[in-house]
Parts: structure tokens; C-alpha cells; sequence
């Protein structure tokens, strides 16, 4: 499927079936009644469905493509595919190249192959991927193999989500709904529709694949399990925003090419805080196509990584003492008539419309900061979070000096003026002044308002981004059918001031400005009555909270089966996930650092011996073999408590229970065989050492 273009607009979807390539090959009364379907104005009928399907097919074999797929994401937190070809035997020995409206519509894959919560069972297989018509199909290729990707969401027999996306969609409605009920309650009377934007900042390191390839860790588990501090390593801050390697920048640019014609608007790369760390962000797109986006980005980096014998790590921390990796949601709602419904204007403290969404999102993230902080749980981000590199795991808002005087000011009863940026004198006489914005950026906070925007800043690099988003959705959405109930009733500047005045006085608590790594924000905070939540385990555990519960079916987002389900799937996922490191760190230590670091130890022996044989002072030598051998002892002792600590939470049946014991006899017990080991490291010949350095793997292209 080799296509030359000449610009990069030529380039940009070339492999989408967009809404020019619709317009362009549909009658015009199908497109015309697809839009409305886009809109929300009428269902997707059978009819249309197979006109569309007939042209995506066509164009689709145009591109090179035999098979289609309803790609979903199941979860495992990561996407699934089946392939079907288009062919269609026609009885006489020849075949037809055929796709119906049907097919594309639904499709049913094996519903109880996935992480299911118990909604599914082995003997009840039936499931049902249906087609997400308002993120754009596409071709994309895979070596030699081309296919016809079909967004779409996947659902049980029993209509149940089993995916990320359901609720995605499901929580898009929702903020719709209430959306347009507030805007239409405060006299807006053009918008009909209101949609959540995202742009995710995407985080990731890059390591030679020789490197990776002997590092059982970094296969299994996707970070080191072992490994010694580099004697260098971010300190200088010199690899942030520095000169990019050549073949870094040639494997960014491919990436840019492969995305580019998948329609991703990737934008903007450079490299992050810690060596061998990069950024790759994107423009907005709404939140389920910017989604599919995210999860096609990932993919891409790691099918490109290996093309340049690289290999992408996406894990939140898969290095210790350096920077991890997040992933930052920057979220936003805009109305159909284009307007930012975060964006504050000139004069933000006369702006009522975005005055009652601000306030509605501070009600919103102050009422179920734990399920916010639930929502960007896994055991990844349990290594980076609250790390001085990432934000705690206590959620509070940054609103900056402008907003924060402006919402002191409703609080004592209205607001009445706005402080303004001015400008920037560089006392140069060839630069020009620069405006400057109302109000300065907090990298500290996990979320922050950044101009007409909020950046939730706790999302970790591995995760979708399904997750964090339909929580925000939703729980806005809920706040905001509550003002709804109050503005329909009396829509008088009197009466909506009120209501701002009284929700920014109770949740003032949640606003936070400083810096969010500093010791005593956690004691600040713990008297301002906010949660804490350390572990992945203790947040998943708060998700059926009644209050969360009655949120997501107040919206038809997830009924109160679904939301256990989820729970019972992460609990799960944080067990396996600890449990295969776990394993993988005790074969690594039986198997390759303690003989490695016995041989070590014989060969220090020896040369005591002859050393002392030939009558001269080996105190010196001595002193290492005891170091080494006293080492190799330690780390024997804490590999069989870690292996006590995997029988006895293996042996535990109850979800959370098991959890709990993952946590606290599996995982913190790997840390002593984790100190024995880098002790070691640090001694042993470097010959001899079994496993790739910190200082290779950081700082070697």
C-alpha cells in the first residue's frame, strides 16, 4: 500500500475514512442523513448503514485492504481486534469481495475471553462490539497486513459494558444532557449539543533493545526490578527540552509520518525531565476519538521503537530514582457553536456561563476526589505518584492568583473584577513586550486550570485515558443537573450568584495554589479534611462507595453491577500485575545475580588464598568477600520471605483480600531483595554482572 505525498496535508488521514472521504464517495442523501446520525438527531437504519458500509469497503480494498476488524478495548486496559476478510464465497468457486451494513454495525467476539468482573462466565460467551460512528474508521497497516479498523464499543449479551468506551459514550450523553439544560436555563438558546475535549500528553522512554533483551525484568514487567543508581543521572537537567539525539529524532519523525496518515494530530515532541524520557502531544479532539487516538499513539510508538531497535516503555516508572512517566489529560467542553465553555474571556468575573461551569467542576472534583484518584490507580502510578516528580495522591485544584481572587469574591457574594496579566519588559531593546498571562502555571497540582482548560496531571503513562475522562464527565455531569434544578427555577443573576457563593464556600478546601511535593501539604491537607489515598489498592477499594454508586446510575453511565465488576477486574489486575513481578524477581535473583555474584565471591576467595599464601596483607580483599558474602546471604533470606509472601497471598480466594496481601506481604517485601541486589551491584565486577546498567540503559543510543 506504498503511497508518495508531497505535503503533509496530503499526508494528514490519508488512511480515514473522514468525513471528506464521505462526502466524497456517498450519495448525498446518505451522507446527509449520516451527519444527523453524528448529530444525535436520528438512529443509524440498516439502509444507510449499507451504502456506507459498500464505500468503506471499496475504498478500504483501494487501499490495500482484505480484511475489517471491530477494534474495542476490552479491560486489560488495552485495545483487541478481530480480523474478517471481506471475501464471500458465491458457490461456483470464485468469490466476491462483500461488507454489509450489519457487519459493520456489530460485530461478536468472545465475550468471556476478557476481564469480565463476573458479568461474564466461561459457559456464556456471547458478547457484541458495536460501531462508535462518531470516531472515524481507518486503515492501518501491519507489516504486510492490511485492515479496515472499525472503532467500536463492546458490550455483553445482556447489554453490560465490558470495555472502557461504553461508559465513555454513556458519559459523553450525560454531560450533554446537563450541559445543555444549564446553558438553556442561563438563556443560551443556540447550542444543541455540548462535547468534553481531551488532549493527552504522552510520556515515554526509549532503550536500545539489546538492552531490553537481556533484562528479563523489563520483558515481563515493563520496569527494572533491580538496578543501581547511575552515577549520573537527571540532575543536571540538561536532557529537558535538549538537542535531540539523531536517531531519537529519526524515530520521532516516522512516528509523526505513521500517525499523521491515521488522522492523529500529533503536534508537539521533545525530550522530558530524565534521560532517555520523551513527549509526544497531540491536538484536541473529543474525548472518545482523541481516546482511540491516545491508544493508536502507544501502539505506534512501540511498533516504531522496534524498526529503529528501540524499544518504547510506556510503564509510570520503569526506572528508580529518576522521573516516571504520566500521561496529562488536558480536558476541556465546547458547545457545537464553537464556543470553550472554560475558556474565561477578558473579563472573566462578568462571564456567568463560565463563572457556573468553573464552579460546578470545583463542586464536582471536591465531592468524589476519590473517585478521581480511583480512576488513575495501578500499580504503576503507586511508584510515581507523590515522588516529587508527579502530583500526591491527594487531588486538589490549582486555579492560579485571577480565578482564586475571583472566586474569593463570590464567596463574600459576587464577583466584581478581574486581575489582569499586563506585560512582559525583557529590557531588551530588539525584543518586543510580551503579554503576559493572569495568572502563572503549577506543575505540582494534579489538576490545574491552564487557561481555558483543566490538566489532570495524575493519569499514568500505560493507562487509557477512557477511564479518568468518563469520571470527569460524569461526575460534572451530576453537578451540573443540580444547578440545573436551581437555574430553571430562577435564572436571576441574584439567584445564580447565590448559588456560586454558597458551593465555592463549601468547597473552597479543595483549592490549592502552592506547591503540592512541599512536606506539609500532606498535613495541610489532612486538616482540610481531604483524602489520601497512597495505594492503588486503597483507592480501588472506594470505588462502590454509596456516593460513587449513586453518580454513575443518577447518569446511566455504570449501573451498580458494573461499577463492582470494575472493581473486582482492577483488584484483580493489580494482584497479577504484582504477582508476575514478584516471580520475575525471584528468578532473576536465584538465577542470574546470586551466581553471578557467587562466582564473584569464589573468585575473591581464591585471590585471599594466594594473596595470603605469598605472606602479604589481604585484609582488604577480605573485607569485600565478607561485604559480598554477607550480601549474597541477605538476599538469599529476603528472596524466601518474598517466595512466603507469594504462597500465602496466593492462597487467599477474596478479591480485595488477596489484594491486601499482594500489597502488603508481596509487594513490600520486594524492596529488601531489591537493596540486597543493587548493594550488590555496586561491588561486583563489572564483567561478571549479569544485568545492563542505569548508566547504560539511560544514557547509551
Amino acid at each position: 500500500m506504498s503511497q508518495s505525498f508531497e505535503t503533509t496535508t496530503e499526508l494528514f488521514g490519508s488512511n480515514v475514512f473522514n468525513e471528506s472521504t464521505m462526502k466524497e464517495r456517498l450519495p448525498k442523501d446518505v451522507f446527509k442523513s449520516f451527519k444527523k446520525v453524528l448529530s444525535g438527531e436520528k438512529v443509524l437504519d440498516v439502509d444507510t448503514a449499507n451504502v456506507i458500509a459498500n464505500a468503506m469497503k471499496d475504498w478500504a480494498i483501494e487501499k490495500g485492504a482484505t480484511h475489517y476488524c471491530h477494534w474495542f478495548q476490552p479491560m486489560t486496559g488495552l485495545t483487541a481486534e478481530k480480523h474478517d476478510s471481506f471475501i464471500s464465497p458465491v458457490g461456483d468457486g470464485t468469490t466476491v469481495m462483500e461488507f454489509s451494513g450489519k457487519e459493520l454495525i456489530q460485530g461478536e467476539p468472545d465475550a468471556s475471553s476478557f476481564p469480565s468482573g463476573g458479568l461474564r462466565v466461561t459457559f456464556e460467551a456471547r458478547g457484541y462490539t458495536a460501531w462508535d460512528c462518531t470516531s472515524p474508521v481507518f486503515v492501518k497497516e501491519d507489516g504486510k497486513n492490511i485492515t479496515l479498523f472499525i472503532p467500536s464499543a463492546f458490550c455483553s449479551y445482556n447489554g453490560q459494558a465490558l470495555d472502557k468506551k461504553t461508559p465513555l459514550l454513556r458519559s459523553m450523553d450525560a454531560l450533554n444532557k446537563q450541559a445543555v439544560r444549564v446553558l438553556k436555563a442561563l438563556g443560551n438558546t443556540t447550542t444543541n449539543r455540548v462535547t468534553s475535549t481531551l488532549g493527552p500528553e504522552q510520556e515515554y522512554f526509549l532503550v536500545d533493545r539489546t538492552f531490553y533483551e537481556a533484562r528479563l525484568d523489563l520483558v515481563l514487567a515493563g520496569r527494572t526490578l533491580f538496578g543501581a543508581p547511575s552515577p549520573r543521572g537527571q540532575e543536571m537537567d540538561d536532557h529537558y527540552f535538549g538537542t535531540l539525539h539523531e536517531r531519537v529524532a529519526s524515530y520521532m519523525n516516522e512516528i509523526n509520518v505513521e500517525l499523521w496518515k491515521l488522522g492523529v494530530s500529533a503536534k508537539t515532541q521533545h525530550n522530558e525531565v530524565s534521560p532517555a524520557q520523551y513527549e509526544l502531544a497531540p491536538i484536541f479532539a473529543t474525548v472518545n476519538v482523541a481516546t482511540d487516538h491516545n491508544h493508536l499513539t502507544m501502539e505506534t510508538m512501540e511498533k516504531v521503537a522496534n524498526r529503529h531497535g528501540f524499544v518504547c516503555l510506556l510503564h509510570e516508572k520503569p526506572f528508580a530514582g529518576v522521573n516516571g512517566s504520566g500521561k496529562h489529560v488536558n480536558w476541556s467542553i465546547g458547545t457545537d457553536c464553537g464556543i470553550n465553555l472554560l475558556d474565561p474571556g477578558d473579563t472573566p468575573h462578568d462571564n456567568m456561563v463560565f463563572l457556573v461551569f468553573l464552579t460546578a467542576i470545583i463542586r464536582a472534583v471536591d465531592k468524589y476526589a476519590k473517585l478521581l484518584r480511583a480512576s488513575v490507580a495501578n500499580t504503576g502510578n503507586d511508584h510515581r505518584l507523590g515522588a516529587n516528580e508527579a502530583p500526591p495522591a491527594i487531588v486538589s485544584i490549582f486555579l492560579g492568583d485571577q480565578l482564586t481572587d475571583i472566586v474569593s469574591q463570590l464567596a463574600e457574594g459576587g464577583a466584581k473584577e478581574s486581575k489582569q496579566g499586563g506585560q512582559l519588559e525583557l529590557g531588551i531593546s530588539t525584543l518586543p513586550p510580551l503579554p503576559r498571562d493572569c495568572t502563572d502555571r503549577n506543575r505540582t497540582s494534579p489538576f490545574a486550570f491552564t487557561g481555558n482548560r483543566f490538566e489532570f496531571r495524575m493519569v499514568g503513562s500505560s493507562q487509557s485515558t477512557s477511564g479518568p475522562v468518563f469520571v470527569l464527565n460524569t461526575i460534572v455531569a451530576e453537578v451540573l443537573s443540580e444547578f440545573a434544578e436551581v437555574i430553571e427555577k430562577d435564572s436571576s443573576n441574584t439567584a445564580v450568584q447565590a448559588l456560586l457563593s454558597k458551593y465555592v464556600k463549601e468547597h473552597h478546601r479543595i483549592l490549592f495554589n502552592g506547591d503540592n511535593y512541599a512536606a506539609e501539604w500532606p498535613i495541610e491537607a489532612a486538616k482540610r479534611g481531604l483524602p489520601n489515598l497512597k495505594s492503588t489498592v486503597d483507592s480501588i477499594l472506594s470505588i462502590n462507595d454509596k456516593e460513587n454508586v449513586a453518580v454513575f446510575e443518577a447518569q446511566n453511565v455504570l449501573s451498580e453491577e458494573e461499577l463492582e465488576a470494575r472493581m473486582d477486574i482492577l483488584l484483580e489486575a493489580y494482584s497479577m500485575k504484582i504477582n508476575i513481578e514478584a516471580k520475575t524477581m525471584i528468578q532473576m535473583a536465584k538465577r542470574q545475580i546470586i551466581p553471578a555474584c557467587t562466582e564473584y565471591s569464589a573468585t575473591l576467595a581464591d585471590a585471599v588464598a594466594s594473596i595470603t599464601a605469598a605472606g602479604v596483607d589481604a585484609s582488604a580483599q577480605k573485607d569485600v568477600l565478607t561485604k559480598v558474602c554477607g550480601l549474597i546471604s541477605e538476599l538469599s533470606g529476603a528472596v524466601a520471605a518474598l517466595e512466603a509472601g507469594l504462597e500465602k497471598a496466593g492462597a487467599i480466594e477474596e478479591t480485595d483480600k488477596q489484594a491486601i496481601s499482594f500489597r502488603d506481604d508481596v509487594f513490600a517485601a520486594c524492596t529488601p531483595v531489591r537493596q540486597a541486589a543493587d548493594s550488590l551491584e555496586q561491588i561486583v565486577d563489572a564483567e561478571i554482572w549479569p544485568l545492563p546498567t542505569y548508566a547504560e540503559m539511560l544514557f547509551l543510543r
